[in-house]
């Protein structure tokens, strides 16, 4: 199994840097930043000090959109982070949550997104890509090979991924849940042609060590993140047609703030209760953190990326490294 982090861009420029070299150094593979221009800084200008600022980790953003940022822009970006790098850099892509609803828009069409990520990854590859009827090419690329993560819940957007994606980020980590969404992906992959096996999958969550119940305070601002994704999908397909599971909790959500995303003890998450904060999250002793990994990897999870945002981003780092990476890493993702 391998293991990622992800920030929000919001720490010192110092710190970013300090945290990635930690990171690394305790066994950390994905280096990931959150993309909400608005919101946060800028992730492009942190992932150019992190590619600096480590020799072996993969890094990109989890996850960017093709609305606010255009296309071509961002393979150009991806490029010359290549250049930057020696061609580890990575793109994690979705329709546009947070970076688009602060700007009062709503998130991108599924077809937008399959078209703008196969246009990046054609690219920052070196192929040529007709970009609204025009055909460029970006002839000074490296050409390395582009991975490309793509998040998605829902029966339309896993059949997108099943069609293109490198891999999938899951923002939970259910493992029920996850087997549900990694076989609504299969299928679609094996209508394409492709070998499922072929796709990685990410759970990407917070995890916080100690006490349950502190543990629970830490990270209960997550379902309510995930929430909005929820509403999303209710609002656009039969309940029959999701797993009650996903569905269920978010019954009692009032609205959401993104002033105040992914932060702990935010009001946003008022509504969320400890049965949902367990099954989403990663808490309690290094055994339960052992043990919950060794569930999702036989749900098929191929990375967990630690959204590392807590307030607790150093110990969380130190005791992974310490005792959780090496309990787990030879761990196989292999869904049924």
């Amino acid at each position: 199994m391998d293991f990622g982090f992800t920030l929000k861009p919001d720490h010192s420029l110092e710190r970013t840097v300090a945290l990635t070299r930690q990171a690394e150094a305790a066994g950390f593979t994905y280096g990931w930043l959150f993309d909400s221009h608005i919101l946060w800084r800028e992730p492009y200008v942190l992932l150019t000090l992190m590619a600096q600022a480590t020799t072996t980790m993969r890094l990109g953003t989890c996850v960017t959109n093709p609305a606010t940022r255009e296309p071509s822009v961002t393979a150009s970006a991806l490029a010359t982070l290549n250049d930057v790098s020696g061609g580890r850099m990575v793109l994690g892509i979705g329709r546009g949550d947070s970076a688009r609803r602060v700007e009062g828009k709503p998130p991108t069409t599924l077809a937008r997104l399959e078209e703008s990520t196969q246009l990046i990854r054609d690219l920052v590859e070196g192929r040529s890509a007709t970009s609204e009827g025009t055909e460029i090419r970006l002839p000074w690329t490296r050409g390395d090979k582009l991975p490309v993560w793509v998040a998605g819940y829902g029966p339309k957007a896993l059949e997108s991924i099943g069609r293109i994606a490198d891999g999938v980020i899951l923002q939970l980590a259910d493992p029920d849940l996850i087997s549900w969404f990694a076989g609504q992906m299969d299928v679609a992959a094996r209508a394409a042609g492709r070998e499922p096996a072929t796709i990685q999958v990410m759970a990407a969550a917070p995890a916080h060590v100690g006490p349950r119940g502190e543990c629970r305070d830490r990270v209960r601002w997550f379902p309510a993140l995930v929430g909005n994704h929820v509403v999303d999908l209710v609002n656009k397909y039969p309940r029959d047609e999701l797993p009650p599971a996903l569905t269920g909790y978010i019954g009692q959500r009032e609205g959401y703030d993104y002033h105040h995303h992914a932060e702990v003890g935010s009001s946003n998450a008022a509504f969320v209760g400890d049965e949902v904060v367990d099954r989403f999250c990663v808490i309690g002793s290094v055994e339960e953190h052992v043990a919950k990994l060794h569930q999702l990897a036989a749900a098929g999870v191929t990375q967990f990326n630690i959204y590392l945002m807590n307030g607790d981003e150093e110990e969380t780092l130190e005791v992974y490294g310490r005792e959780i990476i090496p309990a787990v890493r030879d761990l196989v993702g292999a869904r049924g």
